[in-house]
């Protein structure tokens, strides 16, 4: 485990993106693993910028959600679909064919959980999975649980969670409560794993992940048994380490 720590979130920003840079610059045809929430938005901007600047090219590369939100449209501003068009897809040239996000609109749930996974595996695995992590340890919406869930699945939403979600939306009421998100298994099958934690509030959720016990009542705390995870923060998420 590679602990990076930054003074402030540009800074945090741009050693993420470096990670991801030379990824897509010697496996181009990389499958790349992606986080949504206000994290990793500054990541995005960077590689942006870095496909703008012609240092990047997106077109062979693959792409895979951790999660999105049951029962929203993907056209709705909140969906993680609209979240990944706005901040990263619409603005590279990544092949539509080859983005992958949970159809949070499935009538059954199951069987789109196993296409998920089976579509992971189909493309031999994740290479780079960027990860953020939640104020209650989650990594994408694996919440805090009795057990790991090793499969895609459908998860209800941590109180927290909906809490820390809910400034995206005009009043709780609209916060979804349950979501599809990627399990442990694909994430820790995953070559590289990539977290990204900045701010204060995630200070003990990160303390906790990475020197406390590993339980499924702390998710992220199971990156701990991965042989290749680079962690970056801010020096505010690094301040209990």
């Amino acid at each position: 485990m590679r602990i990076i720590v930054k003074e402030n979130y540009e800074e945090m920003s741009k050693t993420a993106a470096s990670v991801v840079k030379s990824q897509i610059v010697l496996h181009p045809d990389c499958v790349l693993g992606c986080a949504t929430g206000g994290t990793p938005l500054g990541l995005y901007r960077e590689l942006v910028k870095a496909y703008q600047n012609g240092d990047l090219d997106f077109s062979e590369a693959c792409f895979f959600n951790l999660d999105e939100y049951r029962d929203l449209d993907p056209a709705n501003n909140q969906s993680y679909a609209h979240y990944m068009k706005e901040n990263f897809f619409d603005h590279i040239n990544a092949d539509p064919d080859r983005i992958h996000i949970p159809d949070g609109m499935a009538e059954d749930v199951d069987a789109e959980c196993r296409r998920y996974d089976a579509d992971i595996a189909r493309h031999g695995g994740i290479d780079l999975q960027i990860l953020g992590i939640g104020v209650n340890g989650h990594i994408g919406f694996n919440e805090p649980n009795a057990h790991f869930c090793p499969d895609t699945h459908k998860v209800v939403l941590d109180d927290s969670t909906i809490e820390a979600n809910a400034r995206y939306f005009s009043s709780m009421a609209e916060v979804p409560t349950e979501a599809i998100t990627m399990g442990i298994r694909p994430i820790l099958q995953s070559k590289t794993l990539l977290l990204l934690a900045n701010g204060e509030n995630k200070a003990e959720a990160v303390r906790s992940a990475l020197r406390g016990p590993i339980c499924p009542e702390l998710p992220a705390s199971i990156l701990q048994l991965h042989p290749n995870v680079i962690i970056v923060l801010d020096r505010e998420a690094a301040r209990n380490l």
